[in-house]
C-alpha cells in the first residue's frame, strides 16, 4: 500500500504489475482526485478498482446508501451516468458482483493492491474491453471523481 504523499505515487502498480494508468480525470477521480485508483493507507474504503460504471450498478449503488448519481456541487462531483470511469472501492465491487451488478474492470487503471481480495482471473472475467479515454470531453465513458464511498 502506498503512503500518502505524492513521492510515492510512481510505485503504485496495476493488476499486470505495471504503472498504474489513470482512471479517469475530468473530473478526477481517487482518493487523491488525482485521477488515479491509488492504494493509500488513509483511504479505508480502498478506492483501487477502476471501473466503467453501468445504469445498473449506479442503481444497486445508490439502493445500497451511496448515490453516485446526484450531483453535488460542494464537492465538485458532477454525479455520475452510464458508461463513466469511477474509482470504486473494493468491498463494494466485490458486493455487486455478488448481486450479479458488478461493471467491467478498467484493468490497466486498477491498482494491483485488489489482488489480495480480488483474483485475476475473477477480474480477467470482468475485464473492460472498450477505449483507453480517461477524460470526460466527448462524453463516452468519462465522468469521474470521488464521492461517498463507493
Amino acid at each position: 500500500m502506498s503512503t500518502d504523499t505524492d513521492d510515492a505515487a510512481p510505485a503504485d502498480r496495476n493488476v499486470f504489475g505495471e504503472p498504474l494508468e489513470p482512471c479517469c480525470t475530468d473530473p478526477a477521480t481517487g482518493a487523491l482526485r488525482d485521477g488515479h485508483c491509488r492504494a493509500l493507507e488513509r483511504d479505508p474504503g480502498r478506492h483501487e478498482v477502476c471501473a466503467v460504471v453501468t445504469e445498473e450498478f449506479l442503481e444497486f449503488s445508490q439502493r445500497r446508501g451511496n448515490d453516485l448519481i446526484t450531483p453535488r456541487e460542494h464537492l465538485d462531483f458532477p454525479g455520475l451516468s452510464d458508461g463513466d470511469r469511477w474509482c470504486l472501492c473494493v468491498p463494494r465491487w466485490v458486493e455487486a458482483r455478488e448481486a450479479g451488478v458488478a461493471p467491467p474492470v478498467v484493468l490497466a487503471a486498477t491498482n494491483e493492491d485488489v489482488l489480495d481480495e480480488i483474483d485475476r482471473e475473477t477480474l480477467d472475467a470482468y475485464a473492460y474491453e472498450g477505449g483507453e479515454r480517461v477524460d470526460g470531453d466527448d462524453g463516452e465513458d468519462g465522468n469521474s471523481g470521488d464521492a461517498d464511498t463507493a
